[in-house]
């Protein structure tokens, strides 16, 4: 026990024993400066030094831009530029996706391909079907006052769309002889209509031009896009007087009748009407005679 008393004194002799640390000028040797230190005070005042050392760099780093030369830190203002990029990374895929299906269409129309595969449309909707039984028929107010308004407006209807068919008036591109009609068993999706060389090809409708090319098989190719869903295209042409991206009014002339492309026979207009996506008869909305 003695020797333990002893060794703690010691201890605390130690830490506790002044120092004097004076600075002298080495020429005269005067005191300039003279600290009374110990140990103790030496251990505090280096553990606090370090202590403030240590927060005064925390926030250094926390509120000032030298955080962003940290590896694995960004600032507030990278984040968010990440984040509206990544926006628009996704927007510019949606669109891109959008546009290849577009092509693909246009593709479709320009090759005469479609797939023939039939859905049973009855099939579809079978599990919607309602047994009449179980609904109520009985007229109400607001029906009759419905039905008497819509028979008022039909008196007055010039037109009676349908929505299955084509809502536009169309004229025809060219007049002459159709040498070869319809026929989607031997995926000949439009009308031949043969007439003299460089004979004006008129527009059927408004739209716009969407494709105005040359095509080694179709020569000189001119696609109308109008409202709807429909494409008016028009093969075999001459020479084009409208480009991509222009508009084009319903008789305006867009090109005219020529002898271009592998697979002509002699001038003539090789005229495709397409609906949504799918081919139709031209002469089931335009007269050419």
């Amino acid at each position: 026990m003695a020797k333990k008393g002893k060794k703690r004194k010691e201890i605390k002799r130690k830490l506790l024993h002044k120092y004097r640390l004076v600075i002298l000028n080495e020429n005269t040797f005067e005191e300039k400066i003279s600290f009374k230190l110990s140990r103790l005070n030496v251990f505090v005042t280096g553990s606090l030094f370090i202590i403030v050392l240590i927060a005064f760099t925390t926030l250094l780093i926390a509120f000032s831009p030298l955080k962003e030369y940290i590896p694995g830190y960004s600032s507030t203002k990278l984040k968010k530029q990440a984040t509206e990029l990544t926006y628009k990374t996704d927007s510019l895929v949606t669109v891109l996706n959008y546009t290849n299906k577009y092509l693909d269409n246009i593709r479709m129309v320009l090759n005469g391909d479609i797939s023939n595969t039939k859905i049973n449309r009855d099939s579809l909707f079978e599990q919607f079907k309602l047994d009449p039984s179980s609904i109520d028929l009985t007229p109400i107010r607001e029906d009759s006052i419905l039905r008497a308004q819509v028979e008022h407006e039909d008196k007055y209807n010039l037109f009676e769309k349908n929505s299955a068919n084509v809502n536009l008036l169309l004229f025809p591109p060219i007049n002459g002889n159709i040498t070869e009609e319809f026929n989607q068993k031997n995926k000949h999706f439009a009308i031949d209509i043969v007439a003299v060389k460089e004979t004006p090809i008129k527009a059927v409708a408004n739209g716009t031009v969407i494709f105005a090319e040359w095509t080694s098989d179709t020569g000189y190719v001119i696609i109308l896009e109008h409202t709807d869903g429909l494409l008016s295209v028009y093969k075999h042409c001459g020479s084009l007087n409208k480009n991509q991206g222009d508009l084009a009014k319903a008789g305006e002339v867009i090109a005219s009748v020529g002898n271009t492309g592998e697979l002509t026979t002699g001038p003539h207009l090789h005229f495709e009407l397409w609906n949504n996506g799918s081919p139709v008869d031209p002469q089931d909305y335009i007269d050419f005679k």
